[in-house]
């Protein structure tokens, strides 16, 4: 995982998922626990993009 992407995951989960894995359900769900609380985002999207 580049630097990149861990600075993204913590500030913008859903663009980090989105740039790893497009579209996808990956990217819906980074959406919308990103919506729900930021923490749960951040957490998805760093054990999608792990």
């Amino acid at each position: 995982m580049s630097l990149l992407t861990i600075i993204l995951c913590i500030l913008l989960p859903p663009l980090a998922v989105f740039l790893n894995h497009g579209l996808g359900k990956e990217f819906l769900i980074s959406l919308l626990l990103t919506f729900v609380g930021w923490l749960p985002g951040v957490i998805y999207a760093f054990y999608v993009n792990s």
